[in-house]
């Protein structure tokens, strides 16, 4: 399978694991589980063709780890990002290192200055560990801007954090108080 596949692939599984299963009558419960089966059988049916190799590489190459697979390989979920309400995930509940970062594009800093960081549609706010990770995500949504969130503090202040399978810390909201920015768009 070549990466356009992978990628397809992927992309079909991040919107019907974490926003829109009932688009191909998919059923996820309450941690986000679909049995793989059923998800592979439902996606051919609606014209995706692949099988569970295909799945399992897709799960197994995918650079953000955004896929989990059981213990038994039977159910599938995504690891975080979900929006959808019947989801609700029970990350493991862990101290954050000091300091975390959050990749945005420059669009939305006047929201963020005048609100922080909000979850949104999503049921979390997402922060990495690893500032350049934080820019590639700010790039796919316009000019990057890097965002320092002070962790350590909001933990203090009795903020509780989240970890997914996949290692992104999850957080309801972030202040703008607990933010910092450390790296602005390059003006062209």
């Amino acid at each position: 399978m070549n990466k356009k596949q992978r990628d397809e692939i992927s992309k079909l599984l991040s919107y019907l694991l974490r926003h829109a299963p009932e688009s191909m009558g998919l059923t996820l419960d309450r941690d986000g589980w679909s049995e793989v089966d059923d998800l592979i059988r439902k996606a051919n049916a609606h014209g995706y063709a692949f099988d569970r190799q295909a799945l399992n590489e897709v799960v197994e190459t995918n650079e953000k780890k955004r896929f989990t697979l059981s213990e038994d390989d039977q159910r599938i979920r995504a690891a975080q990002g979900h929006s959808t309400v019947q989801v609700q995930v029970q990350h493991a509940e862990k101290e954050p290192p000091a300091t975390l970062y959050h990749g945005t594009a420059s669009r939305f800093m006047t929201s963020i200055e005048t609100q922080g960081l909000i979850a949104g549609s999503r049921h979390h706010v997402h922060l990495t560990e690893d500032p350049e990770t934080a820019m590639s995500v700010g790039k796919r949504y316009g000019q990057p801007v890097l965002l320092a969130v002070d962790a350590k503090g909001m933990f203090e202040a009795g903020v509780r954090f989240f970890q997914a399978d996949n290692g992104i810390w999850l957080v309801k909201a972030v202040s703008r108080d607990s933010l910092t920015v450390l790296r602005l768009p390059i003006p062209e």
